[in-house]
């Protein structure tokens, strides 16, 4: 219809003409109220802001000379924050002479062998001074 059509319409029933689709020929309106459609749409947008997931980074800390106990139990921690959708960030630290050894590599090396289904890695293991840092998140 006319767009003096539509306008007279929509002063009628003390509403507005809202273009619902621009692009569309010809363009698409529609008559409602825009207080009413303004606060519908904010309420949407936030249904969906409370509904979607926030991925949190958990820490476990290590040392290199760790046994082998402790070790399964970071691992099991690690596979259980996994399974929650969350990253883990595992933080090897060093003291003394410890860092100048390959033994916290090697820890870390171990700990992605045995997560490595489950994990894809963020960011490989590098030093940031006394400590060794390591980002997977889930597959």
């Amino acid at each position: 219809m006319p767009i003096k059509q539509a306008l007279e319409l929509a002063a009628e029933a003390d509403l507005d003409l809202i273009e619902i689709s621009p692009q569309a020929n010809p363009p698409v309106c529609k008559i409602l109220d825009y207080g009413k459609y303004k606060y519908e749409v904010q309420k949407r947008k936030n249904e969906a802001k409370k509904n979607q997931k926030i991925v949190e980074t958990k820490e476990l800390k290590l040392r290199p000379m760790i046994d082998t106990h402790d070790y399964e139990v970071k691992i099991k921690q690690a596979k259980k924050f996994l399974s929650q959708g969350n990253k883990v960030k595992f933080t090897m630290r060093f003291k003394g002479r410890e860092a100048a050894s390959d033994m916290g590599a090697k820890v870390l090396q171990n700990i992605l062998d045995d997560l490595e289904s489950l994990i894809k890695v963020d960011s490989e293991p590098k030093m940031e001074g006394r400590q060794m840092i390591m980002i997977v998140s889930p597959n």
